[in-house]
């Protein structure tokens, strides 16, 4: 099965509306309950493809999580058993592999079964940081709308996924990789913006390394509101917006709104459309980056080097 369901422009004009595709698969039997097999959720952008189970070779010593690597087309893939470290049990057998390619690596998770793919706005989405999902789940997904009695789906946090998975490859940020510290006015903040909790954890140890000061979001609604607050106050203090955000960072893929539509609504607004924008995000390719400069952002940074963000946010304040 092709992971192209729809067209790739297709499915890239959808980044105009605040609207984006998950595909929907199955874990197993959730914890404690064997009747229930919860369905989650990953954007489409995310897939490279979605293939029958091919034969897995161990790999010694590999995290418990890991069931081994497959050769697909001479590339060797690790593969993660994705129903194990999500607390599921796969009582109808791990079926389906879904290769993945996001934060400049390649995997591939191992599943029961894929249910469908769906177009959903980001405003069906919402965080589940206060929810039981655990730090593995970034959002909850309303399948069939805003209504009380829709199908949920569980958005998994793939960035944490990978640092559960393989540690090593996921340090902490080493101060050293970013350089000197920002000259940023004094008095201003960068506003950051993701709903993922170890990728805020990364961000924030890179903005700590630089010596600045900033404002942590999880979500693109929850950004835009603390800036058009702070543009008010700005206002009032016959002050300019930028006299107190220097700049935004924001993720794509958020709960709400996606940085697509933060980025729209900051340069759309004369308060704010002299603030850069730089878009941080696991999600690469040539279309993501067309739409980003599209949308008004100042630049454009692959997560996650420390040095690489470093670097992105001098370069927009320079500018």
């Amino acid at each position: 099965m092709a992971a192209d369901h729809h067209s790739i422009d297709e499915r890239t004009n959808l980044t105009s509306s605040n609207k984006f595709e998950l595909l929907l698969f199955r874990l197993g039997a959730a914890p404690g309950n064997d009747d229930s097999h919860e369905l989650y959720g990953i954007n489409v952008f995310k897939i490279r493809e979605i293939m029958t189970m091919p034969s897995i070779t161990p790999i010694a010593g590999s995290s418990e999580h890991v069931l081994g690597a497959v050769d697909i087309r001479g590339q060797i893939i690790p593969v993660i058993d994705l129903p194990k470290l999500m607390g599921c049990n796969p009582t109808r057998g791990l079926n389906i592999l879904l290769v993945t390619e996001f934060a400049r690596s390649t995997q591939a998770f191992a599943v029961e079964e894929v249910d469908d793919i769906v177009r959903l706005e980001w405003n069906q989405v919402l965080s589940a940081e206060s929810s039981a999902g655990g730090s593995t789940v970034t959002s909850i997904a309303r399948i069939d709308g805003n209504t009380g009695d829709s199908r949920l789906a569980l958005v998994v946090d793939v960035e944490q996924v990978l640092r559960d998975v393989f540690p090593a490859q996921h340090p902490s940020v080493d101060p050293a990789e970013v350089g000197s510290t920002l000259t940023v006015k004094r008095g201003a903040k960068i506003l950051a913006a993701d709903d993922s909790g170890f990728a805020r954890k990364l961000i924030e140890q890179s903005l700590t390394a630089l010596g600045t000061e900033y404002v942590m979001t999880k979500t693109g609604q929850e950004a835009w509101d603390t800036l058009d607050r702070i543009a008010s106050e700005a206002q009032q203090e016959g002050l300019r917006t930028r006299d107190k955000i220097a700049l935004v960072l924001t993720d794509l893929e958020m709960p709400e709104m996606d940085g697509f539509m933060l980025t729209r609504l900051i340069k759309g607004d004369e308060r704010t459309r002299d603030i850069p924008v730089i878009i941080h995000s696991s999600l690469t390719g040539t279309a993501n980056e067309t739409h980003v400069k599209n949308a008004g952002a100042t630049g454009y940074v692959a997560k996650f080097q420390a040095g690489d963000l470093a670097s992105a946010i001098r370069q927009a304040l320079a500018g």
